[in-house]
């Protein structure tokens, strides 16, 4: 069996009951980042090994894991923040799994997805998850895509590539599209702006350094 665990997105405390009951009970861990995820472990006493899984050897290491799982074990994936699988490693492992009727568990649990968009101020009922833009072929063809969307659009961005992303919104939705920018969700200095996307933009221009982890939400009204 595979677990799919979420984890803390900022607060430690963020992590469900029934996720640090998985985590005690199987018999390994998968790990995007294993150092981030034996800090977290070692906050909740917890002695498992933890196994590295991430983009650059999951092709490498798929045929192992399934056998682990074939033979028996019981493993859980956890990703270095939030849930699994979203805009992280795991697509091809569950996949897998599917293949060889290996039985997947997902748990609900934090992701900065719903987390945001719960206190953007922008509407709810219909969005769009685009995640990272690519960073240079085929940017301006998701944009063409996204010219055309009418409901919230959600990014998530890197610190040093936020002012670039807010630019293209400006340009391709147009300066009076509201955007809601969440920054360092749960964490100590989480803080959320609503405002036009050209206000943000320009403010961005007097601010030497811009740190933390972001999503971008944008809302284009008609």
């Amino acid at each position: 069996m595979l677990y799919i665990v979420p984890t803390p997105i900022g607060n430690l405390k963020d992590i469900t009951l029934r996720a640090l009951e998985v985590l005690r009970d199987v018999d390994r861990i998968l790990a995007e980042d294993t150092r981030v995820t034996v800090n977290l472990l070692k906050h909740y006493s917890i002695e498992k090994q933890v196994i590295s899984y991430h983009d650059h050897n999951e092709h490498r290491i798929l045929g192992n894991v399934i056998d682990m799982l074939k033979n028996g074990m019981t493993l859980a994936l956890v990703s270095d923040a939030g849930t699994p699988l979203i805009s992280d490693p795991g697509f091809l492992l569950v996949r897998e799994c599917f293949k060889n009727n290996i039985r997947v568990v997902p748990l609900p649990g934090a992701s900065a997805i719903t987390t945001a968009l719960s206190a953007s101020g922008l509407p709810t009922d219909k969005f769009h998850f685009e995640g990272f833009l690519p960073h240079k072929k085929g940017r301006s063809k998701r944009w063409e895509f996204l010219k055309t969307y009418p409901y919230t659009i959600v990014f998530y961005e890197s610190p040093h590539r936020l002012k670039k992303l807010i630019g293209e919104i400006v340009e391709n939705l147009g300066e009076d599209t509201l955007i809601s920018v969440a920054k360092e969700i749960s964490k100590i200095y989480e803080e959320f702006r609503l405002e036009t996307c050209k206000n943000v933009f320009e403010s961005m221009d007097e601010e030497s350094k811009v740190k933390g982890e972001y999503v971008v939400m944008a809302y284009r009204s008609e």
